[in-house]
């Protein structure tokens, strides 16, 4: 017959290792913030709303539906929330918890509340603008490269006779500099001609990464060096 000393005895060993207390581990959650979101309306974010979380499936819903941050109209367009932030908040909600972030530390948030319609006066005058800047491009280059001496030059050796309008060389060629200005961009409108990127796709992604880390620096709160004073 066990009598209570002995469950107190054994209940004691079982917390105990070498004479030391040991205490429960914690349960580890796992988060990766999300590069950018963008928002039509001002809410209440929700910890779903700017990270990706790995957990049990019931501690995952809570947390998931945990308030992190309200937008005001005080924050405009762009908060930026810090993935230390996230984690002081989670803390203090819950016990025995030990978060691991991985991935970007911080999450963009953009605010859109107002979305102009398009106008398509003002597009087609930037698409006629565009237009006639790019033809003078093009007519610029050709004659610093003196493009027509060439053509002719070429078709005097191909046939031995001269000619000011070579039209079999210079027709073609119009053709193959717009069909390959199209494969240059990889782009037809709203179709792609394959999954590769475009050199344009690359520079405006450099430049997006560009301006994610100078919004990162300058409108994060933790780097406000008056509010750290």
């Amino acid at each position: 017959m066990i009598n209570l000393s002995q469950l107190t005895n054994t209940k004691r060993n079982s917390n105990s290792l070498n004479g030391k207390e040991v205490i429960p581990l914690a349960e580890i959650i796992y988060l990766r913030m999300k590069k950018t979101v963008e928002l039509n309306t001002l809410k209440q974010l929700l910890l779903k709303d700017i990270a990706h979380i790995s957990a049990a499936n019931i501690r995952k819903y809570k947390l998931e539906n945990t308030p992190v941050y309200r937008l005001t109209k005080k924050d405009k367009n762009i908060v930026i929330i810090d993935s230390f932030l996230i984690i002081d908040h989670l803390i203090n909600e819950y016990e025995g918890l030990e978060i691991q972030i991985s991935g970007p530390e911080q999450t963009i948030v953009r605010i859109n509340t107002q979305k102009k319609p398009l106008n398509i006066l003002v597009a087609s005058f930037v698409w006629i603008l565009l237009f006639i800047g790019t033809a003078m491009t093009i007519m610029n280059f050709h004659n610093d490269v003196s493009m027509q001496e060439v053509q002719q030059h070429l078709h005097f050796l191909l046939t031995g006779e001269e000619n000011e309008f070579p039209l079999w060389i210079q027709i073609p060629y119009s053709f193959g500099l717009g069909i390959g200005t199209l494969l240059f961009f990889n782009h037809w409108f709203n179709r792609r001609f394959n999954e590769e990127p475009s050199p344009l796709e690359v520079e405006i992604y450099k430049y997006q990464q560009d301006l994610n880390s100078y919004l990162n620096h300058h409108e994060n709160k933790l780097n406000d060096t008056e509010l750290n004073r």
